[in-house]
């Protein structure tokens, strides 16, 4: 019986696979398990770990973290993914996910790291050619540098759209990096979280504005048969290690 077929957008289960997928899913789920059960009594510090995590919080203190890391586990290697895709803990897509979302996954751990307080930038050469931003009149006449609209229920996204409704958008993107470039180039202004904002050369942060920046919180989560595996264990220490020192920690 034919359970799929191909189609110019992939695989498509028949009628007879859809019918029986329910039971695939508890098959893969129980190997799955075996899968951590067993990995769980690995003693060993080696092996690949996957981390998803958020872009800013990913190169800022996880690189940095990881490079350490290795000095002690030269063993242990770090796959490190952005959280622009769903990964799921349950499936084993990923070992370890740090977001500003609380995971609500089944059979998850999970624990509050720090939260993220975040400002208001420009450079000074756009603040040169701009003027400071007037909040009063929703900042007539400035530029802003956002992220795209998959991400305006953020409070932080919701945030600058209240302080700048009179300004003009002239850049959306999803990547981190590449609003902190446009920032540092003049192109308009931007939010950014303060561990970095407040750090980088070349970057004003805009005090005073008429309502407190967001701080949202940082979790880690894990799923429960993976957190005493050995070298997951070790990097969630380094990795809360990290984040304590640059973040607000847990309370």
């Amino acid at each position: 019986m034919r359970l799929l077929n191909w189609t110019p957008r992939g695989y498509v289960a028949t009628p007879a696979g859809e019918s029986i997928s329910e039971h695939i899913e508890r098959i893969a789920a129980e190997a799955a398990t075996v899968e951590r059960i067993v990995a769980g009594r690995d003693a060993r510090l080696d092996g690949k770990v996957t981390v998803t995590c958020i872009e800013s919080v990913a190169n800022n203190i996880l690189a940095p973290c990881f490079a350490r890391l290795h000095q002690d586990y030269p063993g242990v290697v770090i796959e490190l993914l952005p959280t622009d895709r769903h990964l799921s803990l349950a499936r084993r897509e990923a070992d370890i996910s740090i977001h500003h979302m609380r995971p609500k996954q089944q059979e998850i751990v999970v624990g509050r790291i720090g939260s993220i307080a975040f400002g208001l930038y420009a450079s000074p050469d756009y603040l040169e050619r701009f003027g400071t931003p007037n909040f009063t009149d929703g900042c007539v006449g400035h530029r802003v540098i956002a992220l795209l609209d998959q991400f305006c229920d953020l409070p932080q996204m919701q945030w600058l759209a209240e302080l700048t409704t009179k300004a003009r958008v002239v850049f959306e993107t999803g990547s981190y990096e590449s609003r902190l470039h446009s920032l540092l180039a003049g192109d308009g202004i931007a939010y950014l979280p303060r561990f970095h904002g407040d750090v980088v050369p070349g970057l004003t942060r805009i005090d005073e504005t008429p309502t407190l920046a967001p701080v949202v919180d940082l979790w880690l989560a894990v799923h429960q048969d993976s957190r005493n595996v050995r070298c997951i264990r070790a990097i969630i220490n380094a990795i809360a290690d990290a984040v304590s020192g640059r973040l607000e920690g847990p309370a």
